[in-house]
């Protein structure tokens, strides 16, 4: 396994785990709720690496997890 794709799963975890969080809650309110998480406490680089890795395919992301971040990359 690459270091790259080792981050990566980090990540994931991480997102799925924030997703966790706010699945209690409305599903608009929960997407709203990742993004904002997203934007106020990810660093641009993990944001854009997470975007990336949504943007081909998003192996192990969550399905509220996979919308809030392609919300997040509009």
């Amino acid at each position: 396994m690459s270091a790259a794709s080792s981050h990566d799963e980090k990540l994931v975890c991480m997102a799925n785990q924030i997703a966790q969080y706010f699945m209690s809650q409305p599903h608009d309110q929960a997407v709203a709720g990742m993004v904002d998480h997203l934007r106020s406490f990810w660093t641009p680089k993990m944001r854009r690496q997470i975007m990336d890795h949504a943007a081909v395919g998003g192996a192990g992301l969550e399905s509220l997890t996979l919308e809030a971040v392609q919300r997040l990359a509009v």
